[in-house]
């Protein structure tokens, strides 16, 4: 009985050895630091017509966020999703119940530079105020 038990034990655990051997090594989420941030009002031809995102129609203003990107893991990261929060000139939040912002399809190892576009209520004062970005992404392709 006690051979057949320590049989059983060994076999399981060679089993499990050989198998983590061949698994696929897992995408680990890179942090991506960004800093540098500005906007500024959309060129014509691409802020012609802009609406709000609520569905409700209402006339926005279309901004283009800029900045640099800081990939720190040594490898390109495809598309990292941006959070963070926009403010009114009144501290009023201009997306509400809203942190990922965008994305950025491709990031090459280094620092390096992007821009997503948002649209603002019409009604909401500037100058925006632009708090807490940073993206998340992974090193290597994921499906969306």
């Amino acid at each position: 009985m006690f051979r057949r038990s320590l049989l059983v034990c060994l076999i399981a655990l060679l089993l499990s050895f050989t198998t983590t051997l061949g698994a696929a090594p897992a995408l680990a989420l890179t942090q991506i630091k960004l800093s540098d941030l500005t906007y500024a009002a959309c060129p014509d031809e691409v802020g012609a017509g802009a609406v709000t995102s609520d569905g409700s129609g209402a006339a926005a203003n279309c901004f283009l966020i800029t900045g640099k990107a800081d990939n720190p893991s040594g490898k390109p990261v495809y598309n990292a999703d941006i959070f963070g929060r926009v403010y009114d000139a009144n501290g009023n939040p201009v997306m509400q119940n809203r942190n990922r912002l965008g994305a950025i399809d491709y990031l090459p190892p280094g620092t390096s530079d992007f821009q997503l576009r948002i649209s603002v209520p019409a009604s909401q004062p500037t100058p925006l105020q632009l708090k807490q970005f940073k993206a998340s992404g992974f090193a290597g392709q994921v499906r969306r």
